[in-house]
Protein backbone atom coordinates (compact mmCIF):
# COMPACT_ATOMS: atom_id res chain seq x y z
CA UNK A 1 0.00 0.00 0.00
CA UNK A 2 1.77 3.12 -1.16
CA UNK A 3 1.87 6.20 0.95
CA UNK A 4 -0.96 8.44 -1.18
CA UNK A 5 -3.45 5.10 -0.79
CA UNK A 6 -2.59 5.58 3.37
CA UNK A 7 -3.38 9.31 3.12
CA UNK A 8 -6.92 8.80 1.61
CA UNK A 9 -6.97 5.86 3.74
CA UNK A 10 -6.31 8.32 7.09
CA UNK A 11 -8.79 11.30 5.85
CA UNK A 12 -12.11 8.72 4.79
CA UNK A 13 -11.97 7.46 9.01
CA UNK A 14 -11.00 11.19 9.93
CA UNK A 15 -14.12 12.03 8.45
CA UNK A 16 -16.12 9.23 9.87
CA UNK A 17 -14.45 9.92 13.16
CA UNK A 18 -15.56 13.89 12.44
CA UNK A 19 -19.26 12.89 11.78
CA UNK A 20 -19.57 9.81 14.41
CA UNK A 21 -19.06 12.44 17.29
CA UNK A 22 -20.73 15.75 15.33
CA UNK A 23 -23.64 13.63 13.63
CA UNK A 24 -27.01 14.47 14.60
CA UNK A 25 -29.49 12.45 16.38
CA UNK A 26 -32.97 12.70 14.75
CA UNK A 27 -35.80 12.26 16.96
CA UNK A 28 -36.96 13.37 20.33
CA UNK A 29 -34.93 13.55 23.40
CA UNK A 30 -36.44 12.18 26.45
CA UNK A 31 -37.98 14.66 28.77
CA UNK A 32 -39.51 13.11 31.94
CA UNK A 33 -43.10 14.25 31.76
CA UNK A 34 -44.72 16.55 34.55
CA UNK A 35 -47.15 14.46 36.82
CA UNK A 36 -49.73 15.67 38.79
CA UNK A 37 -48.60 15.16 42.40
CA UNK A 38 -50.73 15.37 45.33
CA UNK A 39 -49.13 18.06 48.06
CA UNK A 40 -50.43 15.48 51.25
CA UNK A 41 -51.74 11.95 51.68
CA UNK A 42 -56.00 12.11 52.37
CA UNK A 43 -55.31 10.15 55.49
CA UNK A 44 -52.18 10.87 57.60
CA UNK A 45 -50.76 9.51 60.27
CA UNK A 46 -49.29 11.88 62.89
CA UNK A 47 -47.08 9.31 64.35
CA UNK A 48 -45.70 8.09 61.46
CA UNK A 49 -42.18 7.48 60.96
CA UNK A 50 -39.22 7.93 58.38
CA UNK A 51 -38.68 3.96 58.13
CA UNK A 52 -38.70 3.09 54.83
CA UNK A 53 -35.24 2.91 54.45
CA UNK A 54 -35.19 0.24 57.28
CA UNK A 55 -35.68 -3.55 57.25
CA UNK A 56 -39.21 -2.87 58.74
CA UNK A 57 -40.10 -6.60 59.19
CA UNK A 58 -37.94 -6.90 61.69
CA UNK A 59 -39.78 -4.70 63.90
CA UNK A 60 -42.51 -7.43 64.06
CA UNK A 61 -39.85 -9.06 66.87
CA UNK A 62 -40.19 -12.57 65.05
CA UNK A 63 -36.46 -14.04 63.89
CA UNK A 64 -38.71 -17.09 62.82
CA UNK A 65 -40.13 -14.78 60.31
CA UNK A 66 -36.32 -13.01 59.77
CA UNK A 67 -35.43 -16.37 58.46
CA UNK A 68 -38.17 -17.08 56.38
CA UNK A 69 -37.61 -13.65 54.49
CA UNK A 70 -33.73 -14.37 54.23
CA UNK A 71 -34.49 -17.69 52.58
CA UNK A 72 -37.40 -16.52 50.45
CA UNK A 73 -34.84 -13.96 48.99
CA UNK A 74 -32.23 -16.83 48.24
CA UNK A 75 -34.54 -19.74 46.90
CA UNK A 76 -37.35 -17.79 45.07
CA UNK A 77 -37.56 -18.44 41.98
CA UNK A 78 -39.14 -15.72 40.69
CA UNK A 79 -36.25 -13.39 42.24
CA UNK A 80 -34.46 -16.17 40.05
CA UNK A 81 -35.97 -15.48 36.83
CA UNK A 82 -36.00 -12.00 37.30
CA UNK A 83 -32.14 -11.93 37.82
CA UNK A 84 -31.76 -14.06 34.68
CA UNK A 85 -33.65 -11.63 33.13
CA UNK A 86 -31.53 -8.92 33.95
CA UNK A 87 -28.53 -10.85 32.74
CA UNK A 88 -30.40 -10.94 29.28
CA UNK A 89 -31.12 -7.48 28.76
CA UNK A 90 -27.28 -6.62 29.84
CA UNK A 91 -25.92 -8.81 26.54
CA UNK A 92 -29.01 -7.35 24.58
CA UNK A 93 -27.62 -3.72 25.22
CA UNK A 94 -24.16 -5.19 24.88
CA UNK A 95 -24.83 -6.20 21.24
CA UNK A 96 -26.60 -3.02 20.41
CA UNK A 97 -23.98 -0.99 21.66
CA UNK A 98 -21.22 -2.79 19.99
CA UNK A 99 -22.79 -1.72 16.86
CA UNK A 100 -21.59 1.85 17.40
CA UNK A 101 -17.93 0.64 17.14
CA UNK A 102 -15.85 -0.82 13.73
CA UNK A 103 -16.22 -4.90 13.52
CA UNK A 104 -12.90 -6.38 12.83
CA UNK A 105 -12.80 -9.76 11.72
CA UNK A 106 -9.95 -11.89 10.22
CA UNK A 107 -10.01 -15.38 7.93
CA UNK A 108 -7.65 -17.35 6.50
CA UNK A 109 -8.08 -20.30 4.26
CA UNK A 110 -5.66 -23.12 2.56
CA UNK A 111 -7.26 -25.42 -0.35
CA UNK A 112 -6.17 -27.42 -3.62
CA UNK A 113 -8.02 -27.38 -6.63
CA UNK A 114 -8.16 -28.56 -10.00
CA UNK A 115 -10.18 -26.51 -12.95
CA UNK A 116 -11.68 -28.63 -15.76
CA UNK A 117 -10.18 -28.84 -18.79
CA UNK A 118 -12.82 -28.67 -21.11
CA UNK A 119 -13.98 -24.93 -20.33
CA UNK A 120 -12.78 -21.34 -21.08
CA UNK A 121 -12.24 -19.43 -23.68
CA UNK A 122 -10.03 -21.93 -24.75
CA UNK A 123 -9.98 -25.27 -23.63
CA UNK A 124 -6.86 -26.29 -21.68
CA UNK A 125 -6.84 -29.95 -22.78
CA UNK A 126 -5.75 -28.47 -26.09
CA UNK A 127 -2.28 -26.82 -24.25
CA UNK A 128 -1.05 -29.88 -22.22
CA UNK A 129 1.83 -27.59 -20.41
CA UNK A 130 -1.13 -26.09 -18.43
CA UNK A 131 -1.06 -27.34 -14.98
CA UNK A 132 -4.56 -27.74 -13.67
CA UNK A 133 -4.40 -28.53 -10.48
CA UNK A 134 -2.82 -25.97 -7.74
CA UNK A 135 -2.87 -24.38 -4.35
CA UNK A 136 -4.21 -21.74 -3.04
CA UNK A 137 -3.63 -19.83 0.03
CA UNK A 138 -4.82 -16.61 1.70
CA UNK A 139 -5.06 -14.60 4.89
CA UNK A 140 -6.90 -10.87 5.48
CA UNK A 141 -8.15 -8.85 8.44
CA UNK A 142 -11.41 -7.08 7.37
CA UNK A 143 -13.14 -3.65 8.60
CA UNK A 144 -16.57 -2.80 8.52
CA UNK A 145 -18.19 0.11 10.25
CA UNK A 146 -21.50 1.68 9.81
CA UNK A 147 -21.25 5.33 10.55
CA UNK A 148 -24.10 6.83 12.80
CA UNK A 149 -24.05 10.21 11.05
CA UNK A 150 -28.13 10.57 12.00
CA UNK A 151 -28.07 8.74 15.30
CA UNK A 152 -29.87 5.47 14.51
CA UNK A 153 -27.44 3.30 16.52
CA UNK A 154 -27.21 5.23 19.67
CA UNK A 155 -30.55 6.13 19.86
CA UNK A 156 -31.10 2.31 19.71
CA UNK A 157 -28.23 2.19 22.30
CA UNK A 158 -30.30 4.34 24.18
CA UNK A 159 -33.70 2.44 24.02
CA UNK A 160 -31.64 -1.24 25.20
CA UNK A 161 -29.81 0.79 28.24
CA UNK A 162 -33.57 2.06 29.17
CA UNK A 163 -35.16 -1.93 28.56
CA UNK A 164 -32.14 -2.71 30.52
CA UNK A 165 -32.46 -0.67 33.51
CA UNK A 166 -36.13 -1.55 33.26
CA UNK A 167 -35.76 -4.67 33.72
CA UNK A 168 -33.28 -4.23 36.69
CA UNK A 169 -36.28 -2.22 38.91
CA UNK A 170 -38.84 -4.99 37.43
CA UNK A 171 -36.43 -7.02 39.44
CA UNK A 172 -36.63 -5.18 42.08
CA UNK A 173 -40.28 -4.89 42.10
CA UNK A 174 -40.28 -9.20 42.31
CA UNK A 175 -37.90 -8.63 45.49
CA UNK A 176 -40.48 -6.17 46.52
CA UNK A 177 -43.09 -8.21 46.50
CA UNK A 178 -42.07 -11.62 47.46
CA UNK A 179 -40.84 -9.61 50.91
CA UNK A 180 -44.42 -8.46 51.53
CA UNK A 181 -46.08 -11.65 50.28
CA UNK A 182 -44.06 -13.50 52.65
CA UNK A 183 -44.58 -11.49 55.64
CA UNK A 184 -48.16 -11.34 54.91
CA UNK A 185 -48.71 -15.23 54.54
CA UNK A 186 -46.87 -15.85 57.59
CA UNK A 187 -48.91 -13.16 59.43
CA UNK A 188 -52.08 -14.73 57.85
CA UNK A 189 -50.87 -18.27 58.95
CA UNK A 190 -50.04 -17.19 62.59
CA UNK A 191 -53.81 -15.55 62.44
CA UNK A 192 -55.54 -19.13 61.33
CA UNK A 193 -53.48 -20.88 64.03
CA UNK A 194 -55.04 -18.40 66.95
CA UNK A 195 -58.58 -18.92 64.97
CA UNK A 196 -57.97 -22.51 65.08
CA UNK A 197 -56.78 -22.37 68.80
CA UNK A 198 -60.16 -20.68 69.60
CA UNK A 199 -62.58 -22.69 67.35
CA UNK A 200 -60.54 -26.10 69.89
CA UNK A 201 -61.18 -24.46 73.20
CA UNK A 202 -65.03 -23.22 72.40
CA UNK A 203 -65.49 -27.00 70.94
CA UNK A 204 -63.88 -28.40 74.08
CA UNK A 205 -66.14 -26.07 76.45
CA UNK A 206 -69.09 -27.07 74.77
CA UNK A 207 -68.44 -30.37 74.57
CA UNK A 208 -68.17 -30.35 78.53
CA UNK A 209 -71.49 -28.77 78.66
CA UNK A 210 -72.59 -31.55 76.13
CA UNK A 211 -71.31 -34.27 78.46
CA UNK A 212 -72.80 -32.26 81.59
CA UNK A 213 -76.39 -31.47 79.75
CA UNK A 214 -76.44 -35.57 78.81
CA UNK A 215 -75.51 -36.91 82.62
CA UNK A 216 -78.41 -34.57 84.00
CA UNK A 217 -80.52 -35.71 81.37
CA UNK A 218 -79.94 -39.41 82.51
CA UNK A 219 -81.10 -38.79 85.89
CA UNK A 220 -84.26 -36.36 85.08
CA UNK A 221 -83.23 -32.89 85.64
CA UNK A 222 -83.27 -31.68 82.33
CA UNK A 223 -85.30 -32.11 78.66
CA UNK A 224 -84.13 -33.85 75.61
CA UNK A 225 -84.03 -30.29 73.81
CA UNK A 226 -81.94 -29.17 75.89
CA UNK A 227 -79.31 -32.04 75.61
CA UNK A 228 -80.12 -31.19 71.96
CA UNK A 229 -79.38 -27.82 71.90
CA UNK A 230 -75.91 -28.32 73.33
CA UNK A 231 -75.45 -31.29 71.39
CA UNK A 232 -75.80 -28.95 68.31
CA UNK A 233 -73.80 -26.26 70.00
CA UNK A 234 -70.69 -28.29 69.95
CA UNK A 235 -70.89 -29.90 66.61
CA UNK A 236 -71.20 -26.71 64.45
CA UNK A 237 -68.05 -25.56 66.99
CA UNK A 238 -66.20 -28.61 65.93
CA UNK A 239 -67.18 -28.96 61.94
CA UNK A 240 -64.79 -25.44 62.04
CA UNK A 241 -62.34 -27.41 63.29
CA UNK A 242 -61.55 -29.04 59.66
CA UNK A 243 -62.20 -26.19 58.23
CA UNK A 244 -59.27 -24.00 59.08
CA UNK A 245 -56.94 -27.07 59.42
CA UNK A 246 -57.34 -27.53 55.95
CA UNK A 247 -57.01 -23.51 55.41
CA UNK A 248 -53.50 -23.61 57.79
CA UNK A 249 -52.22 -26.42 55.40
CA UNK A 250 -52.90 -24.70 52.07
CA UNK A 251 -51.34 -21.59 53.46
CA UNK A 252 -48.19 -23.77 54.64
CA UNK A 253 -47.82 -24.76 51.52
CA UNK A 254 -48.20 -21.58 49.31
CA UNK A 255 -45.72 -20.06 51.66
CA UNK A 256 -43.35 -23.07 51.10
CA UNK A 257 -43.08 -22.33 47.57
CA UNK A 258 -42.34 -18.41 47.88
CA UNK A 259 -39.88 -20.08 50.48
CA UNK A 260 -38.39 -21.92 46.73
CA UNK A 261 -39.46 -25.06 48.41
CA UNK A 262 -41.95 -28.02 47.87
CA UNK A 263 -45.24 -27.67 49.73
CA UNK A 264 -44.94 -28.73 53.45
CA UNK A 265 -45.15 -27.51 56.70
CA UNK A 266 -43.74 -24.21 58.14
CA UNK A 267 -41.97 -23.38 61.71
CA UNK A 268 -43.49 -21.14 64.26
CA UNK A 269 -42.16 -18.35 65.98
CA UNK A 270 -44.10 -15.49 68.38
CA UNK A 271 -48.15 -15.89 68.40
CA UNK A 272 -50.11 -13.01 66.62
CA UNK A 273 -51.05 -11.82 70.14
CA UNK A 274 -47.25 -11.40 70.51
CA UNK A 275 -45.83 -10.32 67.17
CA UNK A 276 -44.75 -6.41 67.56
CA UNK A 277 -46.85 -3.76 65.02
CA UNK A 278 -44.34 -1.99 62.85
CA UNK A 279 -44.16 1.65 63.12
CA UNK A 280 -46.01 3.34 60.37
CA UNK A 281 -43.65 4.79 57.84
CA UNK A 282 -43.78 8.24 56.70
CA UNK A 283 -43.27 9.78 53.02
CA UNK A 284 -44.61 12.35 50.64
CA UNK A 285 -45.98 11.41 47.47
CA UNK A 286 -43.02 13.16 45.54
CA UNK A 287 -41.16 10.58 47.44
CA UNK A 288 -43.00 7.47 45.57
CA UNK A 289 -41.71 9.06 41.76
CA UNK A 290 -38.32 7.58 43.39
CA UNK A 291 -38.94 5.17 45.89
CA UNK A 292 -41.23 2.71 43.71
CA UNK A 293 -39.43 -0.02 41.43
CA UNK A 294 -42.45 0.07 39.61
CA UNK A 295 -42.69 3.84 38.48
CA UNK A 296 -39.09 3.67 37.60
CA UNK A 297 -39.61 0.93 35.31
CA UNK A 298 -42.49 2.55 33.47
CA UNK A 299 -40.01 5.97 33.18
CA UNK A 300 -37.41 3.53 31.97
CA UNK A 301 -40.10 1.71 29.57
CA UNK A 302 -41.25 5.33 28.72
CA UNK A 303 -37.41 6.62 27.69
CA UNK A 304 -36.85 3.45 25.67
CA UNK A 305 -40.19 4.09 23.84
CA UNK A 306 -39.00 7.24 22.88
CA UNK A 307 -35.64 6.51 22.01
CA UNK A 308 -37.28 3.68 19.60
CA UNK A 309 -38.90 6.93 17.66
CA UNK A 310 -35.41 8.19 16.51
CA UNK A 311 -34.41 4.84 15.56
CA UNK A 312 -37.65 4.52 13.31
CA UNK A 313 -36.94 8.04 11.88
CA UNK A 314 -33.19 7.21 10.87
CA UNK A 315 -34.34 4.68 8.71
CA UNK A 316 -35.35 7.89 6.40
CA UNK A 317 -31.93 9.10 5.73
CA UNK A 318 -28.51 7.06 3.82
CA UNK A 319 -26.87 4.65 5.43
CA UNK A 320 -23.03 5.71 5.09
CA UNK A 321 -20.90 2.47 6.03
CA UNK A 322 -16.66 2.10 5.83
CA UNK A 323 -15.56 -1.59 4.60
CA UNK A 324 -11.95 -2.30 4.38
CA UNK A 325 -9.52 -5.18 3.71
CA UNK A 326 -6.09 -5.93 3.73
CA UNK A 327 -4.14 -9.72 3.20
CA UNK A 328 -2.58 -12.08 1.19
CA UNK A 329 -3.12 -14.66 -0.91
CA UNK A 330 -1.18 -16.84 -2.84
CA UNK A 331 -1.18 -20.43 -4.93
CA UNK A 332 2.79 -21.20 -3.16
CA UNK A 333 2.61 -21.13 0.61
CA UNK A 334 6.46 -20.05 1.17
CA UNK A 335 5.33 -16.75 -1.22
CA UNK A 336 2.10 -16.04 0.94
CA UNK A 337 3.69 -13.06 2.94
CA UNK A 338 5.37 -11.80 -0.22
CA UNK A 339 4.85 -8.14 -1.61
CA UNK A 340 2.92 -9.57 -5.02
CA UNK A 341 0.66 -11.93 -2.87
CA UNK A 342 -0.40 -8.56 -0.93
CA UNK A 343 -3.85 -7.50 -1.18
CA UNK A 344 -6.48 -4.54 0.00
CA UNK A 345 -9.01 -2.68 -0.99
CA UNK A 346 -11.83 -0.01 0.88
CA UNK A 347 -15.01 1.46 0.06
CA UNK A 348 -17.48 3.43 1.30
CA UNK A 349 -21.05 2.28 0.24
CA UNK A 350 -24.22 4.60 0.97
CA UNK A 351 -27.37 2.80 0.54
CA UNK A 352 -30.65 5.46 0.41
CA UNK A 353 -34.53 4.37 0.56
CA UNK A 354 -36.09 5.59 -2.43
CA UNK A 355 -39.41 4.21 -2.57
CA UNK A 356 -40.95 1.81 0.39
CA UNK A 357 -44.77 1.87 -0.28
CA UNK A 358 -45.07 3.42 3.55
CA UNK A 359 -42.81 1.20 5.29
CA UNK A 360 -40.90 3.41 7.38
CA UNK A 361 -43.70 5.68 7.81
CA UNK A 362 -45.34 2.71 9.30
CA UNK A 363 -42.74 1.86 11.51
CA UNK A 364 -42.57 5.74 12.59
CA UNK A 365 -46.34 5.77 13.32
CA UNK A 366 -45.99 2.28 15.49
CA UNK A 367 -42.93 3.81 17.45
CA UNK A 368 -45.00 6.54 18.44
CA UNK A 369 -47.67 5.05 19.25
CA UNK A 370 -46.05 3.09 21.26
CA UNK A 371 -44.21 5.87 23.05
CA UNK A 372 -48.06 6.59 23.70
CA UNK A 373 -49.10 3.73 24.99
CA UNK A 374 -45.52 3.70 27.53
CA UNK A 375 -46.76 7.57 28.53
CA UNK A 376 -49.90 6.46 29.60
CA UNK A 377 -48.69 3.64 31.33
CA UNK A 378 -46.38 5.61 33.41
CA UNK A 379 -49.03 7.50 34.28
CA UNK A 380 -51.42 5.13 35.31
CA UNK A 381 -48.77 3.18 37.64
CA UNK A 382 -48.20 6.54 39.41
CA UNK A 383 -51.86 7.45 40.29
CA UNK A 384 -52.05 3.37 41.42
CA UNK A 385 -48.98 4.19 43.25
CA UNK A 386 -50.88 6.87 45.16
CA UNK A 387 -54.02 4.93 45.65
CA UNK A 388 -52.51 1.97 47.09
CA UNK A 389 -50.97 4.14 49.73
CA UNK A 390 -53.93 5.80 50.64
CA UNK A 391 -56.00 2.89 50.42
CA UNK A 392 -53.28 1.32 53.19
CA UNK A 393 -53.34 4.03 55.25
CA UNK A 394 -56.97 4.05 55.58
CA UNK A 395 -57.19 0.80 55.90
CA UNK A 396 -54.87 1.16 58.84
CA UNK A 397 -56.58 3.58 60.30
CA UNK A 398 -60.27 2.16 59.87
CA UNK A 399 -58.63 -1.26 61.17
CA UNK A 400 -57.68 -0.28 64.54
CA UNK A 401 -60.60 1.47 65.07
CA UNK A 402 -62.60 -1.80 64.30
CA UNK A 403 -60.19 -3.39 66.21
CA UNK A 404 -60.88 -1.35 69.13
CA UNK A 405 -63.98 -1.31 68.70
CA UNK A 406 -64.26 -5.17 68.84
CA UNK A 407 -62.16 -5.25 71.81
CA UNK A 408 -65.21 -3.69 73.67
CA UNK A 409 -67.62 -5.88 71.79
CA UNK A 410 -65.62 -8.81 73.74
CA UNK A 411 -65.67 -7.12 77.39
CA UNK A 412 -69.64 -6.81 76.63
CA UNK A 413 -70.01 -10.32 75.60
CA UNK A 414 -68.10 -12.06 78.15
CA UNK A 415 -70.16 -9.98 80.46
CA UNK A 416 -73.58 -11.26 78.64
CA UNK A 417 -72.14 -14.88 78.94
CA UNK A 418 -71.60 -15.01 82.69
CA UNK A 419 -75.22 -12.69 83.34
CA UNK A 420 -77.09 -15.49 80.89
CA UNK A 421 -75.44 -18.63 82.65
CA UNK A 422 -76.60 -16.79 86.05
CA UNK A 423 -80.18 -15.91 85.01
CA UNK A 424 -80.41 -19.74 83.93
CA UNK A 425 -78.74 -21.37 86.88
CA UNK A 426 -81.43 -19.40 88.82
CA UNK A 427 -84.48 -20.21 86.74
CA UNK A 428 -85.16 -16.80 85.02
CA UNK A 429 -84.59 -18.14 81.29
CA UNK A 430 -84.23 -21.18 79.34
CA UNK A 431 -80.58 -22.75 78.34
CA UNK A 432 -81.17 -21.07 74.84
CA UNK A 433 -79.95 -17.55 76.12
CA UNK A 434 -76.85 -19.18 77.32
CA UNK A 435 -76.59 -20.51 73.77
CA UNK A 436 -77.14 -17.58 71.99
CA UNK A 437 -75.06 -15.81 74.15
CA UNK A 438 -72.13 -17.75 73.96
CA UNK A 439 -72.25 -18.21 69.91
CA UNK A 440 -71.99 -14.42 69.62
CA UNK A 441 -69.22 -14.54 71.85
CA UNK A 442 -67.39 -17.06 69.74
CA UNK A 443 -68.27 -15.48 66.82
CA UNK A 444 -66.59 -12.87 68.14
CA UNK A 445 -63.81 -13.69 69.07
CA UNK A 446 -62.74 -15.13 65.39
CA UNK A 447 -63.68 -11.74 64.08
CA UNK A 448 -61.27 -9.92 66.27
CA UNK A 449 -58.32 -12.46 65.63
CA UNK A 450 -58.81 -11.70 61.53
CA UNK A 451 -58.92 -8.18 62.24
CA UNK A 452 -56.35 -7.97 64.55
CA UNK A 453 -54.44 -9.94 61.44
CA UNK A 454 -55.72 -7.69 59.11
CA UNK A 455 -53.87 -4.54 61.28
CA UNK A 456 -50.59 -5.86 60.57
CA UNK A 457 -51.39 -6.64 56.95
CA UNK A 458 -52.28 -3.24 56.14
CA UNK A 459 -48.78 -2.21 57.63
CA UNK A 460 -46.83 -4.18 55.16
CA UNK A 461 -49.02 -3.44 52.33
CA UNK A 462 -48.26 0.42 53.15
CA UNK A 463 -44.35 -0.36 53.52
CA UNK A 464 -44.86 -2.02 50.09
CA UNK A 465 -47.04 0.35 48.42
CA UNK A 466 -44.37 3.40 49.76
CA UNK A 467 -41.29 1.38 48.97
CA UNK A 468 -38.16 2.93 49.67
CA UNK A 469 -34.52 2.32 50.72
CA UNK A 470 -35.99 -0.85 52.35
CA UNK A 471 -36.03 -2.74 48.68
CA UNK A 472 -32.22 -2.15 48.49
CA UNK A 473 -31.52 -3.61 51.73
CA UNK A 474 -33.54 -6.90 50.95
CA UNK A 475 -31.55 -6.81 47.31
CA UNK A 476 -28.80 -6.60 49.03
CA UNK A 477 -29.46 -9.93 50.91
CA UNK A 478 -30.25 -11.44 47.67
CA UNK A 479 -26.35 -10.34 46.49
CA UNK A 480 -25.07 -11.77 49.45
CA UNK A 481 -26.62 -14.78 49.20
CA UNK A 482 -25.55 -15.13 45.61
CA UNK A 483 -22.30 -14.22 45.97
CA UNK A 484 -21.80 -17.64 48.56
Amino acid sequence: MNKRTCQKIFIVFAAALFFFFTGCMVGPDYQRPSVDTPQNWRFEDKGAKDTINTLWWEQFNDPVLNDLIRVALQENKDVKIAAARVEQFLGQYGTTRAALFPQIGAGASAGRQRLSQSTGPVPYERDPGINTTFDSYEIYVNVNWEIDLWGKIRRATEAARADLLSTEEARRAVILTLVTAVANSYVNLRDLDKQLEVTKQTAQSYKESYDLFSLRFKYGTVSQTEVSQTRAQYEQAASNIPFFEKAIAQQENALSVLLGRNPGPIPRGKTIDELMLPAVPAGLPSDLLLNRPDIRQAEENLVAANANIGVAKAQYYPTISLTGLFGFASMDLSNLFHGPAKMWSYAVPVTAPIFTAGAIEGQVRSAEAAQQQALWSYQQVIQTAFREVDDSLVDHRRTREQLAALARELEALREYVRLAQLRYDNGYTSYLEVLYSQTLLFNAELTNTQVQGTLFQALVNLYKSMGGGWVVEADQLTAASAAK
